[in-house]
Formats: C-alpha cells, sequence, structure tokens
C-alpha cells in the first residue's frame, strides 16, 4: 500500500473531513501506542498502519486491504 492509498482507504471509511482527525488523534495500539500520522512520520508501513486503523476501529476483515484491493501492492 501507498501512502497515497493509505489517504484513500481512510477517507473511503471516515469521509474526507473526519479521515484527518482520526490520523491525528486515535491512539493505535498496534502502532506502539501512536497516532497513524505519528506512525507513518516514524516510519511505520502504511498498509501496517491501516491495519491498525482497522483492528481500533474494529472494522471487517475484508477491508483490511484497504480501498481498493484488487491492486498490486
Amino acid at each position: 500500500m501507498k501512502l497515497s492509498e493509505f489517504w484513500r482507504s481512510m477517507e473511503e471509511e471516515f469521509g474526507r473531513g473526519y479521515a484527518r482527525v482520526v490520523a491525528a488523534q486515535t491512539v493505535l495500539d498496534a502502532a506502539g501506542n501512536r497516532t497513524a500520522e505519528e506512525a507513518l512520520a516514524a516510519g511505520m508501513k502504511p498498509l501496517a498502519v491501516w491495519q491498525a486503523v482497522c483492528r481500533q476501529h474494529d472494522l471487517p476483515e475484508d477491508r483490511w486491504l484497504g480501498a481498493d484491493p484488487g491492486e498490486p501492492r
């Protein structure tokens, strides 16, 4: 997953405006108790951060590959 795919996935799941709020304010257990923004800035791969978001928000596993799982990763 590319960074742009991460943000597209966030926007599709949470809405364009709220996606940035979730990324900035939700502390993710699976990302070392960092927010998505902090985890990305620390070098964590976008797919791993996306999956941490999915876990934290109890999203169904069929969405854990992101907005367009048919694209090569």
